[in-house]
């Protein structure tokens, strides 16, 4: 025993435990979860009318006294179970906002909707990939002495893909400030969208909500320069939201005219800083604007295929985009050690820095130094677009047995006990979610044509 590793003998004695096998039940009741959450309490399930108890139940005989529960975490890189779940959530609720479903009307399929993509402005050349990456035929080198372009053919693998080409010429205040702001960005977007709409349609500003509603759903992704930039579904309905039918007025093409327009109208102010002074910032000249096709009809993208893309994305961590960390920093010397590139930890120094000028205290610089100053959600929607997490959760819930009982009371007594995972319980979970996407696969497999249906 001895000579095995901890992680095994810790393993061995925990499938020794008598209650090994009601262990095993909530491990794979979180799906092998990386990280659960340890939970010590009670709940308690009264009857409305009579009191008499409906339901009870106690961590008092569970194992070590504590039930495990899953963490949530949307990275893959953190925890993968919770990630593939979170990535399902995702999908169906964009989905939702395309197709119908979850107390969505089919009818919002023939609504004018938008697949838009914005992204952030140039802070200085990067490398790219291409056939050839910055070629300039009369060469040139800038005032720090490195050349002005290159004509190397850098693989899409290439580690100096998105790197600048002159660190000292880059504008590494311009990009945190810029996402520090996105998010006011993105705001100052979408209403000013709904303003030319209504101008466009010979409306007053401000009677744009009697008329019809902007719903979106948008996602925010990091490119190779560390940059993030923003897809969004965006979709017209009448007054009441998904239930109700635009104006005659509002048409895709219509609504395409207001995006692009309020794309390249829209700045945001920096704070004036003695140090840096104020910037303007807007969206980048790169503006992708496609109509949404149900079923992939036409030359915009599917459905289906945008709701895959979004729920893909949100559950990458920072190790898979390049950008950041997926914890925050807490000191200076965490930017030193951690496992990112000159670029992005430049970005995080900077982030930093700023972070520490009193006029920038309000923008949280040095809390979200591991996301490059961004701070704003991975993925944001409007409250009409579709349904909710917590509206997916609860369907989750009733699905697997856990159904609201009609007129009862709950009385939950709960404390926060721990979390993780010991080296052999985390051996076993691992095997636990492994067992079980293997299971997935094989029971999507089975569902395609052709497949072993038995």
């Amino acid at each position: 025993m001895r000579r095995l590793p901890e992680a095994d003998r810790d393993a061995i004695r925990i499938a020794q435990d008598p209650h090994f096998s009601r262990w095993l039940e909530q491990i794979t009741a979180t799906g092998g979860c990386a990280h659960p959450v340890h939970l010590s309490g009670s709940t308690t399930t009264l009857d409305g009318v009579t009191g008499e108890i409906l339901r009870q139940y106690d961590t008092h005989d569970e194992p070590g006294e504590r039930l495990l529960v899953r963490c949530r975490n949307r990275r893959a890189t953190v925890c993968a179970p919770c990630s593939r779940l979170h990535a399902g959530d995702t999908f169906h609720l964009v989905r939702a906002g395309l197709l119908g479903g979850k107390t969505v009307p089919a009818t919002v399929r023939n609504r004018p909707r938008l697949f838009v993509t914005l992204t952030a402005p140039s802070f200085g050349p990067v490398h790219r990939t291409g056939e050839r990456c910055r070629p300039r035929r009369d060469g040139g080198r800038c005032d720090h002495g490195r050349p002005l372009g290159c004509a190397t053919e850098h693989a899409p693998t290439d580690p100096l893909i998105g790197q600048p080409l002159c660190p000292n010429c880059y504008d590494y205040t311009g990009h945190v400030l810029w996402h520090a702001h996105a998010s006011k960005l993105w705001d100052r977007f979408v209403i000013d969208v709904r303003r030319r709409l209504a101008t466009s349609a010979g409306l007053v500003q401000s009677r744009f909500a009697h008329h019809a509603r902007l719903s979106f759903a948008r996602v925010a992704e990091y490119q190779k320069r560390a940059a993030v930039h923003v897809h969004a579904v965006v979709r017209l309905d009448g007054p009441e939201g998904p239930a109700d039918e635009p104006p005659p007025w509002g048409t895709a093409d219509r609504l395409t005219d207001a995006v692009r327009a309020s794309a390249g109208r829209v700045l945001v102010r920096t704070p004036y800083s003695p140090a840096v002074g104020q910037l303007r910032l807007r969206w980048g000249a790169q503006l992708d604007v496609r109509p949404l096709h149900a079923d992939g009809d036409g030359d915009g993208p599917g459905d289906d295929a945008v709701a895959a893309y979004v729920a893909k994305y949100v559950t990458k961590g920072a190790s898979e985009t390049g950008a950041g960390t997926d914890h925050r920093i807490t000191t200076w010397a965490d930017i030193d050690t951690a496992h990112v590139s000159a670029h992005v930890r430049t970005l995080m120094r900077t982030s930093w820095r700023l972070g520490g000028l009193p006029e920038y205290a309000p923008l949280h610089l040095r809390t979200w130094t591991h996301t490059l100053g961004y701070r704003g959600h991975i993925l944001t929607k409007s409250r009409a677009y579709s349904t909710t997490y917590a509206a997916l959760r609860a369907e989750r819930a009733q699905h697997v047995g856990d159904a609201e009982i009609p007129d009862a009371i709950t009385e939950a007594h709960w404390r926060y006990v721990g979390s993780g995972h010991t080296p052999g319980a985390a051996l076993i979970a691992a095997g636990v979610a492994e067992d079980l996407a293997h299971a997935r696969l094989a029971a999507a497999d089975a569902l395609q044509p052709g497949g072993d249906a038995a």
